[in-house]
């Protein structure tokens, strides 16, 4: 056993070899190990101190997560300014949206740092170290440890090293398993509580196309948007307050006026979300047939209810146009990936990859010892849980996501507990009701009870249809049995009857809290009756300790199997670069997708009938005046461009640099062709696509004129003959960019 553990410890630290330019998500700190020369040999002008250093100033330091990872951000000023996607600060514009200051539909400007909005909840975390820890968990586990207790060492000794990392510090600090559980590595952060709306282009730019144009090429969306990061007087992070000042950014980035070429060099840095590159057939075929199609059928009928009261009531629009922006993003996605799955046969690639690798496994009893066992018990795991996935798929999307005032609801079981006490603290009580009345606020700001009545009732006949009894919510059950299968009878007492659904009678409850009523609720009982998710969870626990063994000795196995291929973590929101190149794509036969969009474009997909693809008055003057400033080039205006970076969610808004540093776009989106991409990369087809830093700045500029904004930036304008390699990146307390530059008026 001695023997097999030090195989495996050593397998751990294998993984060295080349990879395809275009794919693959590296952590920063192995860069200098694995990457360098070849990012040097196709275009990169930087070291691998100045993309990632602990003790300087480098480009690590310009690029954070927003909101722990739902997107990527970047710093462009000295002075916290950060450029994201539009989407991306979409919650943030539509919450301060109203109709008398509808900032979706006409943009938002601040022409000042007054006039900057600031935004509850929103933060912005950077990386200010990380390491591997693998050399210090690795050797207290072995293969006869069961899940639980594997585990609960991890744990352990993580919290001891997170301890360690932020002993006498502000940080934060998290040790993040990766390659299956095969290696660890610890993530310093630092968050930033205080970040604030400076400005947004309108929907008819910045959402250019909506749901039609979303995950296609050609593109011709303006996505961005921007914030302004603010601390406390002292420099560190603190939450909102008139006194905080702008962060003096440790490093931002240059702006590159250079635009690109086909074939040039791009690098991108950010948060991806998730990737499943390792997944077997069997999962696959779980997404084909149990994931997706309920993904897309109850999104899809959520979405078009919510649309129809959107179109109807201008209020309604304002009020769930984030709400239905969220869910029909990865609905579009569950339906391209399903068809990408199945066009570029995948199933069959990975059943491929599984016979070679359970031919290898074979010719080597001690192979066969480890590993053996590994395919089949991801097989019998995901087999053994199918009915089980579906009613939990069902609970998520039609019970959890498909009843707001369930979910909204959840926060009262405090309440509930603190009632049931034999003798209630009324202080306790005040201090509860209180909160709750000022989350209510923000709640039913953005809601409208009688679409969630039109979805709830959908979503309620939805799983009577489509779920067996034995794994309904008690509430849904009932409307089988005292309602005798009309849920329409059962949402009208529900509305009828709940606090949750009006908030006169929510504030009034909170005001004279009784736990009797509370219990009598039919809103309250249907949050009571969502326990049946994590009874679900409890059963699909039985496949977790087989599937997760299983994953983890496939890839470990993978790793051994190719001694001279370098293998990438799956995403899982840390932080990491890409690199590739500017390219165009043939979608399909005679068909040649070039590799950027224009502004002409625009004009050529304006549709006034349809909003969709509204082209404002004041875009189309600048267009025919070709009033482009300095953002364009022999009249043209370039809008949108394509890479071939390996990106997924929680990319969007991160920063596609050339090789010198500079900022050239900010990438949003992915090609329709290439959906399975989170699964497999597809070299040919995966395409990155991402908007053009000079549109970004001709809308601020031109059509704004927040050019205050621009004034901030630092403009790069250097001929590409004359381009000399950048400095060192400068000591942690300059605020420099990392490359010369000069400002373009």
């Amino acid at each position: 056993m001695k023997k097999i553990f030090l195989l495996m410890i050593a397998l751990v630290f294998s993984f060295q070899a080349w990879v395809h330019a275009d794919e693959g998500m590296w952590l920063l700190s192995l860069i200098g190990q694995v990457n360098m020369d070849e990012m040097t040999e196709m275009g990169l002008q930087l070291t691998a101190e100045q993309i990632y250093s602990v003790n300087q100033a480098s480009l690590k330091d310009a690029v954070g997560a927003l909101d722990h990872g739902s997107c990527t951000a970047e710093l462009v000023s000295p002075d916290g300014l950060l450029l994201t996607n539009h989407h991306c600060g979409y919650g943030e514009i539509q919450n301060h949206s109203s109709l008398e200051y509808d900032y979706l539909k006409d943009g938002f400007w601040a022409m000042t740092r007054d006039e900057e909005l600031p935004n509850e909840g929103k933060t912005i975390t950077f990386l200010v170290r990380m390491e591997e820890v693998t050399s210090r968990i690795a050797p207290e586990l072995n293969e006869e440890m069961g899940m639980q207790t594997r585990a609960s060492k991890i744990r352990s000794l993580s919290e001891t090293i997170t301890e360690e990392a932020t002993e006498g510090t502000h940080f934060e600090a998290r040790v993040r398993s990766m390659f299956n559980g095969n290696r660890f590595f610890l993530f310093v952060t630092e968050t930033y509580r205080d970040v604030r709306l400076v400005g947004a282009p309108p929907e008819s730019i910045g959402k250019f196309g909506h749901d039609t144009d979303n995950w296609m090429w050609p593109r011709h969306t303006g996505d961005f948007s921007m914030f302004r990061v603010y601390t406390g007087p002292d420099g560190l992070p603190a939450d909102y307050s008139a006194d905080n000042v702008p962060l003096k950014s440790r490093h931002y980035l240059p702006i590159s006026m250079d635009g690109y070429e086909k074939g040039d060099f791009t690098m991108v840095m950010g948060f991806p979300g998730s990737t499943s590159r390792y997944m077997t057939s069997w999962e696959i075929q779980e997404s084909l047939e149990i994931d997706h199609p309920i993904r897309i059928k109850v999104r899809g009928i959520k979405l078009d209810l919510m649309m129809q009261d959107m179109q109807a009531d201008e209020k309604v629009r304002i009020q769930y146009a984030s709400k239905h922006s969220r869910s029909s993003n990865y609905w579009k996605n569950s339906i391209g990936m399903s068809k990408g799955l199945k066009k570029l046969h995948v199933i069959e690639k990975k059943q491929q990859i599984e016979a070679d690798f359970t031919a290898w496994v074979n010719q080597d009893e001690a192979r066969k010892a480890l590993y053996g066992n590994a395919l089949m018990d991801i097989q019998t795991a995901v087999e053994g849980r199918a009915e089980l996935q579906v009613a939990s798929s069902y609970m998520i999307e039609a019970y959890f996501l498909g009843m707001e005032t369930v979910m909204f609801g959840r926060n009262l079981r405090e309440l509930e507990m603190t009632l049931a006490d034999p003798e209630p603290d009324q202080e306790q009580i005040t201090k509860i009701t209180t909160g709750l009345k000022e989350s209510a606020e923000r709640f039913y700001k953005d809601y409208n009870p009688s679409t969630d009545k039109k979805i709830m009732t959908a979503m309620v006949n939805l799983m009577i249809d489509e779920v067996g009894d034995e794994y309904l919510p008690s509430t849904i059950f009932e409307v089988k049995t005292k309602y005798k299968g009309n849920a329409a009878k059962y949402v009208d007492n529900y509305f009828k009857k709940s606090i949750l659904t009006d908030q006169s009678r929510y504030n009034a409850f909170m005001d004279n809290p009784s736990l009797k009523a509370l219990k009598k609720d039919p809103g309250y009982l249907a949050v009571l009756a969502s326990q049946k998710l994590y009874e679900i969870g409890g059963k699909m626990a039985q496949f977790e300790e087989s599937y997760s063994r299983g994953a983890r000795l496939f890839l470990k196995g993978l790793v051994e199997m190719n001694p001279d291929k370098d293998f990438y973590s799956d995403a899982n929101s840390t932080m990491r670069i890409n690199y590739g190149v500017v390219g165009d794509y043939y979608p399909r036969d005679a068909v040649l997708y070039t590799h950027y969009t224009t502004l002409k474009g625009v004009m050529e997909k304006e549709d006034p009938n349809n909003f969709e693809f509204v082209v404002s008055d004041r875009l189309k003057e600048l267009y025919k005046n070709k009033d482009y400033g300095p953002y364009g080039e022999d009249g043209t205006l370039n809008v949108c461009f394509t890479t071939n970076n390996d990106i997924t969610g929680g990319n969007s808004g991160s920063p596609v640099l050339n090789g010198n540093g500079e900022l050239l776009g900010l990438a949003f989106d992915g090609n329709w062709e290439a959906m399975s991409g989170d699964v497999a990369f597809e070299t040919e087809l995966q395409k990155c696509i991402n908007v053009d830093i000079r549109y970004v700045l001709f809308v601020i500029d031109k059509y704004a004129g927040a050019k205050h904004l621009v004034d901030e930036m630092t403009l790069v304008s250097s001929p590409a003959e004359e381009a000399e390699p950048v400095q060192e990146a400068a000591p942690a307390e300059e605020v420099v960019p990392v490359a010369e530059a000069v400002t373009v008026e």
